[in-house]
């Protein structure tokens, strides 16, 4: 039998991923503005102290459920990646992940509608320069030493893309359900184009 403390740690942990399951839900599905903690604790059976216990208010119960999407996301990002040949083929592969990722409903509705209004935009800015903008940089910095991208810096290169892919995610985001498939891969081509057209081109021995 393990440990009364182990137990407790077991529920305690169990509590808090049963809360963010029912944020989730409630935040795609009513907004942020429309749920209340008592909402959450309700769907689970708990009580509203069991909220704070985990969270210290809605926004921060917010950003705990942006960072396990998040997280998702880039998890498959880096594991189609993982199965691609060359590192500039990983970069393309880990965008079509990311295209498809905006086109759920549970993305596009925490990451592009409801975290601004949740978390507001300059906390919104830092938590992405951790998840999208670090990714980008890291693939950047890898490409350019590899000479697959030109020798310029990385920084405004890293931002122009991670723009690029903020403003396909903004608009699937957007998008209507019947039009998203189409829209997706309109961005999709256009992206694929604009790093191609970039690419270093080698001569052939």
């Amino acid at each position: 039998m393990p440990p009364v403390r182990n137990r407790r740690a077991q529920h305690s942990e169990a509590t808090r991923s049963a809360l963010l399951d029912a944020a989730l839900r409630r935040f795609v599905e009513h907004g942020y503005a429309a749920t209340t903690l008592e909402d959450v604790a309700t769907d689970i059976r708990a009580t509203r102290g069991a909220v704070y216990h985990h969270f210290a208010g809605k926004s921060a119960l917010f950003e705990a459920v942006f960072d396990r999407v998040e997280t998702e996301t880039f998890r498959r990002v880096v594991e189609r990646g993982a199965q691609a040949g060359t590192p500039w083929d990983a970069m393309l592969a880990g965008i079509e992940v990311f295209l498809d990722r905006c086109c759920e409903p549970e993305y596009a509705r925490i990451v592009w509608q409801e975290a601004p209004v949740a978390l507001g935009w300059h906390r919104l800015r830092n938590l992405e320069e951790r998840y999208a903008y670090s990714v980008v940089a890291e693939t950047v910095r890898a490409l350019t030493e590899l000479g697959e991208l030109p020798e310029h810096p990385v920084e405004p290169v890293s931002r122009i893309m991670f723009n690029v892919f903020g403003t396909a995610g903004m608009a699937l985001a957007e998008t209507p359900d019947a039009d998203r498939g189409r829209v997706r891969d309109e961005y999709a081509g256009v992206i694929r184009h604009l790093l191609t057209s970039v690419r270093v081109r080698r001569e052939r021995s």
